[in-house]
């Protein structure tokens, strides 16, 4: 099995507002760099669409280390909250799950790619978080 790193970020102006996403994929030494973003949403959306986005790029099933700098995201996978939603029906303990759709979307591809959430600091000294960062920085620009 083909292992990929992917780094991830998203960024929001205002919640909700405008938002870019940007993801690179690692393999062998090669790249693959993918961005959008939409002109009203919020950065949990971003964050989740660019980890969701560069899992979909995948063309067969792969091991992936995906970095991250949002602890939502890598706490709901790495805590087993995501497990939970999905057990009590897309919701929370207390009250409604924001983002089911992408959730959901996220859960299926983790079905395929046996995928590891890492938590990086963001802004700090991650050469490719800081690149994704200005990936969606400037989506979210293009969205404004």
């Amino acid at each position: 099995m083909k292992h990929v790193a992917i780094y991830t970020d998203g960024a929001c102006s205002g919640n909700p507002g405008p938002g870019g996403w940007g993801a690179i994929l690692v393999y062998n030494g090669a790249e693959k760099v993918l961005s959008g973003g939409e002109a009203e949403t919020t950065n949990n959306r971003m964050e989740l669409t660019g980890a969701i986005r560069a899992l979909e790029a995948l063309r067969e099933p792969c091991q992936v280390t995906l970095y991250t700098d949002s602890q939502y995201l890598a706490n709901a996978v790495n805590l087993g909250w995501l497990r939970s939603w999905k057990k009590l029906g897309w919701r929370r303990k207390d009250g409604p799950l924001k983002n089911p759709d992408l959730w959901q979307r996220l859960d299926a591809l983790l079905e395929t790619h046996r995928t590891q959430f890492v938590w990086v600091k963001g802004h700090a000294e991650n050469e490719y978080n800081n690149r994704c960062d200005a990936l969606a920085v400037a989506e979210r620009e293009r969205f404004a």
